[in-house]
């Protein structure tokens, strides 16, 4: 399970993630980042009381992948993948992981490729 405190819930954070964050598309699923750098520019981290919120992630899983069953299925392993490699994102990043279609049929090790590669390529900035 997902901590509360990295969950993301808000319509306007999932928002903000879509629109100005970077993309990167696999054939199982596409992964919006809004780096924490980005979104708290102003924050200093030598002020008291002032600190960087932690990175918080969120999930679209649309009727599309399937009956909701095998939606609650794939979310709860995107959510299970994701928890362990929070520590790999910016602090205070905002994440979407979408899954698209074909995520419905794909196995563990499937979707952990998929999201290890978009991963990778948002971290490493070639991504929009």
């Amino acid at each position: 399970m997902l901590p509360t405190e990295h969950r993301l819930r808000r319509r306007e954070d999932f928002a903000t993630a879509v629109r100005r964050g970077r993309r990167a598309g696999r054939p199982l699923l596409v992964v919006h980042l809004r780096s924490g750098a980005d979104l708290y520019r102003d924050v200093d981290p030598h002020v008291p009381g002032e600190s960087t919120p932690p990175t918080r992630a969120g999930f679209v899983v649309s009727k599309a992948v399937g009956v909701a069953v095998v939606r609650n299925k794939v979310k709860r392993r995107l959510r299970h993948l994701v928890r362990e490699r929070l520590s790999e994102l910016p602090p205070g990043s905002l994440v979407v992981v979408r899954a698209l279609p074909g995520a419905g049929d794909a196995d563990h090790a499937q979707l952990a490729r998929d999201l290890d590669a978009a991963l990778a390529r948002l971290l490493s900035g070639g991504a929009r």
